[in-house]
């Protein structure tokens, strides 16, 4: 069995879920469910970031212990993910003593290689971003991320020694062209090598909240020997040799485009420095900008996604994030337009196409659902359904996947109407006609299922189908001509109720 695993970035818990955190999470998710239906062995890891100075500053403001404001957050994303419906293997809190251990033993297998030295840093610090810049990459003075001052920051660190690292990461690179999706990401990453790499902080002295160093105590771990290692310590590093090697190198981290920097060049230098194989690949996402600015607590903009789930459901707010942006770039949010294309893809397509389906049966079929014809004119359209859908799925391009699964949609309301069936008598011909759309929506309801899984398998019971679409697969149940015929086909109550701003 083929495995996959993949990983979204953990999330600080300085703040509750935004869009912007749902963005990411859903894409994994609806990647990863997609190789479920390939029968893929699937490992899918999220979690959350609990350390660092941002969140001492955080419990702090609140007057509680930096694991209490912690332990107080981390649940909302919990809850937030059960309520989106994504279908993670693992939570992983940087919290817990399994992340611990495999920190500390990452932390000293870089130390032993002597790539990980004492130094003092000076230099312009965003605590937002938990990062160090130059005065070349602010922009106006400011942190060019989140448009914040910067603090001034001398003090005694250990550093890892990035600058080490520049002729192996093009390398590595070089030998895995496709490791970064965009493409032009990839482009990116090693124009940004090749500018020269800086070593950076891996720790603080100033700092009590985090996770002590091994071989001086006196400082603690600091942001990405922290954070990073997430990826590992929750797959088994440090505590299970033999569940790590399982599922260790990952297929994908999911990230957005401002953390591209530290998943694509300090954590695989990081890993080479520790002897560990660098991930398969990183699929990089744009922002979900309001008013043309990134979501953030510090922007002031952000939009609560469960908020969003109250108006449109569950599945109407999952095909929207997933179907109306490119992945890979930049996406504007609106109101406007979640509702525009709640209307007309959901209302209007979809769940149009499943109402009108079950209408006329009912009329005209006696409620039960015909059979497809083997020479149906839908067979060939869906055939290229399954085949775009599928290879979009696989570039991580979700939005083209759907417009490949829409297309089918399309086709079959242009089939009913052109035959105009509701006005035809009961009989072979209506019943030639009700069995190849029934048949064409039920490989829709598969191709769909990654984004929509609560409706289309609410779809699925309704035109008569047992099971579980989950437990299908891509190769053997979408191939035309599956639908049995017979089956009791009901219309229920409409799936996606019309929305007004």
């Amino acid at each position: 069995m083929t495995k996959f695993s993949a990983t979204t970035p953990i999330y600080y818990v300085n703040a509750k879920p935004h869009l912007g955190h749902a963005y990411t999470t859903i894409v994994a998710d609806a990647v990863s469910r997609w190789h479920r239906l390939l029968g893929d062995d699937v490992h899918l890891l999220t979690g959350t970031d609990e350390h660092g100075l941002k969140i001492q500053q955080a419990a702090d403001a609140q007057g509680v212990s930096p694991q209490a404001f912690a332990d107080s957050i981390a649940p909302l994303f919990q809850q937030a993910w059960q309520r989106l419906n994504i279908t993670h293997d693992d939570f992983i809190r940087t919290t817990e003593k399994r992340h611990a251990v495999g920190v500390q033993k990452l932390l000293q297998a870089c130390y032993d290689a002597g790539d990980i030295e004492s130094d003092v840093y000076k230099g312009q610090y965003c605590v937002a971003c938990e990062a160090y810049f130059t005065d070349d990459e602010l922009v106006e003075g400011k942190c060019p991320i989140h448009r914040t001052p910067t603090t001034f920051v001398e003090e005694e660190n250990y550093f890892f020694r990035l600058s080490r690292f520049e002729d192996r990461l093009l390398q590595w690179y070089a030998d895995h062209p496709q490791a970064i999706t965009p493409g032009f990401r990839m482009n990116e990453v090693i124009g940004f090598i090749k500018t020269g790499l800086h070593d950076f902080s891996i720790s603080r002295k100033t700092l009590t909240w985090g996770i002590p160093l091994p071989w001086d105590s006196s400082h603690v771990a600091y942001v990405w020997f922290d954070a990073l290692a997430n990826y590992i310590t929750a797959l088994g590093y440090g505590t299970d040799d033999a569940a790590f090697a399982k599922r260790w190198p990952v297929d994908y981290h999911f990230i957005g485009k401002d953390i591209i920097r530290f998943h694509c060049v300090y954590w695989p230098a990081m890993l080479m420095s520790a002897g560990i194989e660098p991930p398969k690949g990183w699929a990089v996402g744009g922002w979900l900008l309001t008013d043309g600015e990134k979501m953030s607590k510090t922007a002031g903009n952000v939009v609560d996604p469960l908020d969003l789930i109250d108006v449109f459901g569950v599945d109407g707010f999952r095909y929207y994030v997933l179907a109306d942006t490119t992945y890979g770039n930049d996406g504007d949010f609106t109101l406007e337009g979640i509702t525009k294309r709640f209307n007309s893809d959901l209302a209007n397509n979809l769940g149009n196409l499943a109402a009108r389906i079950a209408t006329v049966v009912e009329k005209k079929c006696g409620g039960l659902g015909p059979k497809p014809s083997a020479n149906s004119p839908l067979a060939e359209i869906a055939a290229t359904a399954v085949r775009e859908t599928s290879a979009a799925w696989m570039a991580v391009q979700p939005s083209k996947a759907l417009e490949a699964t829409w297309q089918l949609i399309g086709a079959t309301n242009s089939h009913l109407e052109n035959h105009e069936p509701w006005k035809m008598e009961p009989g072979e011909a209506v019943e030639t006609v009700m069995g190849d759309a029934l048949e064409a929506l039920r490989i829709v309801t598969i191709l769909a299922n990654p984004a929509l899984p609560t409706t289309t398998q609410e779809i699925w019971k309704r035109i008569g189908l047992a099971g579980d679409i989950s437990d299908l697969r891509i190769d053997s149940d979408t191939t035309w001509g599956q639908y049995p015929g017979g089956c009791a086909v009901v219309k229920g109550e409409p799936l996606f109720p019309r929305k007004t701003l």
